[in-house]
């Protein structure tokens, strides 16, 4: 999109406010117990409904206790918390609604004293179930009455100096039939989709880091967010751009309403009406894609034709709501994801280079058709493109993306990793624009497109732990790192890729995107904490949807909540 102007794996969610406790009856039982023995008829009539349903802990003491070992119906591994902390909670996603009726606790010698089991619709509210403060460890076969998709053990004292640690938790009970409760799969916050091994978080709690993410989403939403042309329409309005809603704002609200679920009631009707917006104004070139666009009358405008980043933002945020919400409402969100995924495919997709082209506009024979803008490099993206559509073509076209940033890196810039806003002659030797050719003088420089660059690469790379992308966000961060001397607030609004300062001043789009390159190296927790606090103390620019927007992102992933469909 066109800019206007010179253009330790800790995974924790929301700690619950206080609940109420419900009726409720407990019985402990020696370790050589057997389960069909619980005193709860109705609690025998219930089926096993735990083992191998996903699992999230707010720590893990090291590699070999993860929270799905304590789901894996095998007594010889377990999850254990960080020790010596207090509190932990392991949590368990159901994955639809269901009453439970009973929860056995198989405890390893660090067990809970005083812990809660709890229930909840969404990942986010909490209601007690049971609680005791006179835990002994062993096995705690407990006969419980609630309902939720997701469970927990919420420790609040450890039995030992140790942490807590749990062979099995199982969780006995039977789907009610109401599709989750209603609450999205992956509420924000929940962190069911651990990160790869050894990335990074800020320093504190988990809770604070959320709430500091959920504090600027709202003051996000309230600058930017619109109901300006009725129709059931919603809009990001884009005051910095050449037209007050362009696809690129669009693909960003989609991706961020989809990731907010569960902590904004109202993400799902906020992306309905960013959905029907999308089909309504439809691409003049392919109708499964988004027209650029539009005016202060919502009419599309300049061609009408599609945007690549836009168009990509907009399918995967299809993907995320299929993933939270399901198909079946409204609107069918995996149908239109394949749809725009297909044409992105069919008249976004340069054949011949498996590049990215700069829109639907561009066709062999003119000018633009080997030029290519590296901030559409989302290969994150493209990982879920693959696995929605099952078309090969998308693991070619991530890796001729991945080979094009080693190279332009190695070759052009070697000491800073940094990646020019454009390339051109993709048929032949890419390489940076040597001036030009569709926005600014800068097209060749790390500059307002560019700037994003650093936040792209490093969401493959947190997520998936690929090799390519944690070599190319490295390269980066050792780089701005070195260059700032660790100051976030020498981060410069440009460069040329040989490191030279373009411009002053001080701006979200070029400093925030850093800060998920500084999760990939394990030397950079003082910068990766500076590059946080810099966020944190910024105050969002309510006339600058490109920077709020980019910061906000930026946080999601660098607290832990984004998440790959």
């Amino acid at each position: 999109m066109r800019r206007k102007g010179i253009g330790l794996l800790v995974l924790s969610g929301l700690l619950a406010v206080p609940l109420t406790v419900l009726p409720l009856q407990a019985t402990a039982v020696s370790p050589s117990a057997d389960a069909a023995d619980a005193p709860a008829a109705a609690a025998a009539a219930d089926a096993l409904v735990s083992t191998g349903k996903p699992a999230a802990a707010s720590s893990v003491e090291g590699s070999g206790f993860g929270a799905a070992l304590a789901v894996d119906a095998n007594a010889s591994t377990r999850w254990a918390s960080a020790e010596g902390v207090d509190p932990q909670w392991l949590r368990i996603d159901l994955g639809s609604n269901h009453t439970v009726s009973r929860v056995r606790l198989n405890w390893e010698a660090a067990y809970g004293k005083a812990y809660k089991i709890q229930t909840s619709p969404d990942g986010t509210t909490w209601t007690d179930v049971y609680a005791t403060t006179t835990g002994n460890g062993a096995v705690d076969d407990l006969t419980v009455s609630g309902t939720g998709r997701y469970i927990r053990m919420y420790g609040t004292a450890r039995g030992t100096a140790y942490g807590y640690s749990l062979w099995e938790f199982e969780v006995y009970g039977s789907p009610t039939g109401t599709g989750g409760g209603g609450g999205p799969a992956v509420p924000f916050g929940s962190h069911t989709q651990p990160y790869a091994a050894g990335m990074l978080r800020p320093s504190g709690s988990q809770a604070t880091l959320d709430q500091k993410v959920v504090s600027y989403y709202n003051n996000w939403k309230s600058a930017f967010v619109r109901q300006n042309c009725g129709n059931g329409w919603y809009q990001v309005i884009s005051p910095d751009a050449d037209h007050p809603y362009v696809a690129e704002a669009q693909g960003y609200g989609m991706v961020i309403a989809a990731t907010m679920a569960g902590a904004d009631p109202d993400a799902k009707k906020i992306f309905d009406g960013l959905v029907k917006w999308k089909i309504d104004h439809p691409s003049s070139v392919n109708p499964n894609l988004l027209a650029a666009e539009q005016d202060t009358a919502c009419r599309s405008v300049n061609g009408g034709d599609g945007a690549t980043d836009g168009d990509m933002d907009v399918a995967y945020g299809l993907l995320l709501a299929d993933r939270q919400w399901g198909s079946t409402g409204t609107y069918n969100y995996k149908d239109l994801a394949i749809k725009h995924i297909n044409a992105i495919k069919k008249d976004e997709l340069n054949p011949s280079t498996h590049l990215l082209k700069l829109g639907d506009w561009s066709s062999s024979g003119d000018q633009y058709y080997y030029i290519t803008r590296t901030s559409d490099w989302m290969v994150d993206h493209f990982r879920a493109f693959r696995k929605a559509t099952g078309d090969s073509t998308w693991d070619t076209v991530r890796s001729a993306h991945q080979t094009q940033i080693a190279n332009l890196q190695s070759t052009y810039a070697p000491s800073t990793g940094l990646l020019p806003d454009f390339v051109v002659n993709t048929n032949t030797t890419p390489k940076p624009a040597p001036g030009q050719v569709l926005e600014d003088p800068n097209d060749g420089k790390f500059w307002w497109n560019a700037c994003r660059t650093p936040w792209r690469i490093g969401d493959d790379a947190v997520t998936s732990g690929d090799a390519k992308s944690l070599a190319a966000a490295r390269k980066l961060n050792s780089w701005i790192k070195g260059k700032t001397g660790g100051d976030p607030n020498r981060i410069a609004v440009g460069y040329a890729l040989g490191g030279t300062q373009i411009s002053s001043g001080s701006d979200p789009a070029f400093f925030a995107p850093f800060a998920v390159a500084a999760m990939t190296d394990a030397n950079s927790q003082a910068w990766l904490d500076a590059l946080w606090n810099k966020m944190v103390g910024t105050p969002i620019q309510t006339d600058s949807y490109f920077g709020a927007s980019i910061q906000l992102q930026t946080m999601i992933t660098v607290s832990g909540n984004h998440w790959v469909p």
